[in-house]
């Protein structure tokens, strides 16, 4: 499991180690771990690192003198040391009076045979976009090309959200200390590096999984099961005019456990040609032993499709909301009211905003909490980074950075609304089967998109159901 800190647990982290070790000896063991990253950094882009040239760009603070610090050792190394400093009066002064005794020079700007720049600008307290003397640097920067590595996360990109609504640095990699922090699963900060400076972190409540959870966590069939102890998932989705949507679910249902898959609705036909293992009926009073309902891809917002939804929603059954289906809960969002098996709402931005009268915003995860918290169910927020969140202040939040946007195609949702729909009928808790599926279906996404030949190119959701099984057996 991978867990994300806040910037105040951090700071409450480091304190007793501030405490007993020497006066900066936690600020130079986290500054050297950087200067060994930013080593590797520019060895896999250039010839060595003895002769490379870096320039940092310290602001005022702590990350200031991380950066100065990792630079000095990197002078020990043999490369060519330039600093721009914002701030004089706030510089960090022993650090500065090291790099400057190891040959660093300071600059008014980035010199133009600079292989690498340091932003060293900002740390986690800090808030908003660069200031204009930053801007004007990593504008120059960002023509020249020159890649960045950021100090704990790229300035300018808000600690707890990931947002950037102004001026902010393009880092090709962040390295963080002792903890990662939601900017660090939520922002652009590149690829991230965390160095171990000793902080004894506790568990927090905003997490991703890791391949050993969803493996954990993924059914396997043991010796005693059959079709129907390993989860039996009922599908009401698509319609004479959107039989694809029908399709793509069930057939990802399908794909995501050795379980069953009962279709009940009008699009029986194109269902069964295409999955004939697939049980099919035009109503879901006749589908049968069912343990769980994913309703909504693809089914119409009229009377038949509120009726689906309702029907699903008086079982006592987890059930999936989707698509249309969450377009007729914002229309009756008090029909959940007193439900007390698991309700799973798959909202995109749009969808979002149906149910919850707005838009996400910038704080993504604490819109979710609060839908969750509004409609009493698991809400899994789509995006680049899904959030997953329930009810409940205890409850934990599960981010899936997907590290790609190759998901983002028509869809897309329905076939990961299937993946949800099999786990839940196979036993996971609603949280834990959202967050499992969103991990394998961005997985399978990548695999679609790389399958054609050496660069990704564009996909499909047809693509993704095609290696949602493959996506499984890579982890």
């Amino acid at each position: 499991m991978r867990y994300y800190h806040t910037a105040d647990a951090i700071r409450a982290a480091e304190a007793p180690l501030l405490a007993s070790l020497p006066d900066g000896a936690l600020m130079k063991r986290a500054a050297f771990g950087l200067a060994g990253a930013i080593a590797r950094e520019l060895a896999a882009r250039t010839a060595g690192v003895n002769g490379r040239q870096v320039c940092a760009v310290i602001g005022s603070g702590d990350n200031g003198g991380d950066a100065l610090w990792a630079a000095t050792f990197l002078r020990r190394r043999g490369v060519t040391a330039s600093a721009i400093v914002l701030n004089p009066e706030r510089v960090h002064g022993v650090a500065l009076a090291a790099f400057t005794a190891a040959g660093g020079r300071l600059v008014q700007n980035v010199p133009p045979t600079t292989d690498l720049v340091i932003d060293g600008v900002v740390g986690i307290s800090a808030s908003g976009s660069l200031r204009l003397e930053a801007a004007r640097v990593f504008a120059d920067v960002s023509t020249a090309g020159i890649p960045v590595v950021a100090v704990d996360l790229p300035s300018g990109v808000d600690v707890q959200t990931g947002a950037a609504d102004g001026p902010h640095v393009q880092a090709a990699l962040t390295v963080t200390f002792g903890g990662r922090k939601p900017v660090h699963a939520l922002g652009d900060c590149g690829r991230v590096e965390l160095i171990d400076i000793g902080l004894d972190l506790p568990d927090s409540d905003m997490r991703s999984l890791e391949n050993a959870d969803v493996i954990a966590r993924w059914p396997v069939p043991g010796a005693r099961d059959d079709k129907y102890s390993q989860g039996v998932t009922g599908v009401m989705a698509g319609s004479s005019t959107y039989p694809g949507a029908a399709i793509l679910c069930t057939g990802a249902a399908v794909a995501a456990t050795s379980g069953m898959v009962r279709y009940a609705g009008t699009a029986a036909a194109e269902v069964v040609s295409h999955w004939p293992e697939v049980i099919a009926t035009p109503t879901a009073n006749a589908a049968g032993r069912v343990q769980a309902w994913v309703v909504g891809p693809g089914l119409g917002t009229d009377e038949a499709g509120a009726a689906a939804l309702w029907f699903a929603l008086d079982t006592d059954l987890p059930v999936i909301v989707d698509a249309d289906a969450l377009t007729i809960l914002a229309a009756h969002p008090g029909v959940l009211e007193g439900r007390k098996a698991p309700t799973v709402l798959t909202p995109h931005a749009g969808e979002f905003a149906r149910l919850a009268g707005h838009p996400p915003g910038d704080d993504r995860v604490g819109a979710t909490r609060r839908l969750a918290e509004a409609f009493g169910a698991t809400v899994l927020l789509k995006g680049n980074v899904t959030v997953v969140a329930e009810p409940g202040s205890a409850q934990p939040v599960f981010l899936n950075p997907a590290g790609q946007s190759w998901s983002a195609t028509a869809g897309s949702g329905d076939v990961l609304s299937g993946v949800i729909g099999a786990l839940l009928a196979a036993g996971l808790p609603p949280g834990e089967a959202a967050a499992s599926a969103a991990f394998v279906h961005a997985r399978a996404a990548a695999l679609a998109a790389a399958a054609p030949g050496p660069r990704p190119a564009p996909t499909s959701a047809s693509g993704i159901l095609a290696h949602i099984r493959s996506s499984i057996a890579n982890l």
